[in-house]
C-alpha cells in the first residue's frame, strides 16, 4: 500500500521501502544514521513472559538484518479492558529482560483497549552510512548463510491446536528468543565481507530470498539436505498444521522457484513457512564463509551454510 503513495524525496533515507528492506535508515550525520523499524503481533505462546519475550526478538532483529545497534525502543500494546493486568505486566516484563540484553533502553510507549492482546516495539538503533547492510548487494559466488533453523510458525500453529509436544516448544521458544546480537556483532567487528543480508521472518525463507534475489538482481539456489529444521516442524506440516501465511506466502512467491531436484512435500511447505523472531539469511564472499562458520559455533549459533549466489537467471530461486 505504500508504494501506492506518493514518493517523498529525502536526500537523508538511505534505506526507505523500495526494496521491502528490513527496516528505514536516515543519516543525521556523516558518520551515523538511524535505523528504524517497528513489529506487533498477537500471542502466539500461552506463557505471559515468554511472548514479551518473543515479540521485543522479533522487533529487535530488523535492526540487527541492517548490520545496526539498538539504541531505544517504545512499547505498542493492545490489551482487552476487562483483562487481568497481571498479564500486561508479565509481558512488558518479558519483553523488557530482551530489551536489556540488547542494551536497548525503553523510553515509552502507547497502548489502547483492543478485544484481542497485541505487543511490540519500534525500535530505533544506529549504524554507519557506509556500513549499512541491506537486502541487495548480493554478488555471483557467495555463499548464503542461515543462522537459525525454520519452523517457528508451524509449531505456533501446533501450540494453539495443543497438539504441539513439549520438547517442540521448548526448541522453539529457545529460537523465537534467541537474539540476532551475536551474528551481527561478529560481522562488524571483524569486517567480514558480507554483501547483503536479511532477517527470515513472516514471508518465510523463500519470500525473503526472494526480496533478496530482486534487489541485488542476481538468482540463488539452495540445497534442500542443508536447510536446518526445528525438531518437529515437519512433523507438524505431516499432521496439518499449516498458518495461513504459509499458505498466503506460497501463492506469492513459489512462482520464482524451481525444484531442481526431488523434494519432500513437508519441506517445500517448510520454506514458506511464516517465521518469527527468524534467523538472519547472510550473503557473504565465499572466501570468508568458512571462518564466520567457525566463529558463529564457538558462540553455539547453529547456523548453516544452505545455498549459494548465481548470475541472474529463471527461475529466480532454484532448490537442489
Amino acid at each position: 500500500m505504500l508504494g501506492k503513495l506518493a514518493r517523498q524525496h529525502d536526500p537523508n533515507v538511505l534505506v526507505g521501502f523500495d526494496h521491502a528492506d528490513d527496516a528505514g535508515v536516515y543519516q543525521i550525520s556523516p558518520d551515523q544514521a538511524l535505523v528504524q523499524t517497528v513489529d506487533f503481533f498477537t500471542p502466539i505462546v500461552d506463557d505471559p513472559y515468554v511472548f514479551g519475550e518473543i515479540a521485543a526478538t522479533n522487533a529487535l532483529s530488523d535492526v540487527y538484518a541492517m548490520g545496526g545497534r539498538p539504541l531505544t525502543s517504545l512499547a505498542l500494546v493492545c490489551f482487552p479492558d476487562k483483562a487481568d493486568l497481571e498479564i500486561l505486566e508479565r509481558i512488558l516484563a518479558g519483553g523488557l529482560s530482551k530489551m536489556v540484553e540488547a542494551g536497548c533502553t525503553v523510553i515509552g510507549g502507547h497502548s489502547i483497549r483492543d478485544d484481542e492482546t497485541k505487543f511490540g516495539y519500534a525500535v530505533t538503533g544506529l549504524v554507519h552510512p557506509k556500513k549499512i547492510l541491506a537486502n541487495g548487494g548480493s554478488k555471483p559466488g557467495d555463499a548464503l548463510i542461515l543462522t537459525k533453523p525454520l519452523g517457528t510458525g508451524v509449531i505456533s500453529t501446533a501450540i494453539k491446536s495443543g497438539k504441539a509436544e513439549p520438547g517442540w516448544i521448548d526448541a522453539a521458544v529457545n529460537s523465537m528468543t534467541t537474539l540476532n546480537k551475536d551474528p551481527a556483532e561478529v560481522i562488524v567487528k571483524n569486517n567480514y565481507r558480507v554483501n547483503a543480508m536479511t532477517d527470515v521472518t513472516g514471508f518465510g525463507l523463500i519470500g525473503h530470498a526472494r526480496e533478496m534475489a530482486l534487489a541485488s538482481n542476481v538468482a540463488l539456489r539452495f540445497f534442500s539436505k542443508d536447510i536446518p529444521a526445528l525438531p518437529g516442524a515437519l512433523e507438524c506440516i505431516r499432521a496439518g498444521h499449516i498458518p495461513g501465511g504459509l499458505k498466503a506466502n506460497r501463492e506469492f512467491a513459489e512462482c520464482v522457484v524451481g525444484y531442481e531436484a526431488p523434494i519432500d512435500t513437508e519441506l517445500k511447505s517448510l520454506l514458506f513457512d511464516p517465521q518469527t523472531a527468524g534467523g538472519l539469511l547472510i550473503s557473504i564472499a565465499r572466501d570468508d564463509s568458512a571462518e564466520f562458520l567457525l566463529e558463529l559455533s564457538k558462540l553455539r549459533i547453529p547456523a548453516r551454510h544452505i545455498g549459494d549466489v548465481t548470475e541472474s537467471q529463471k527461475p529466480l530461486i532454484r532448490i537442489y
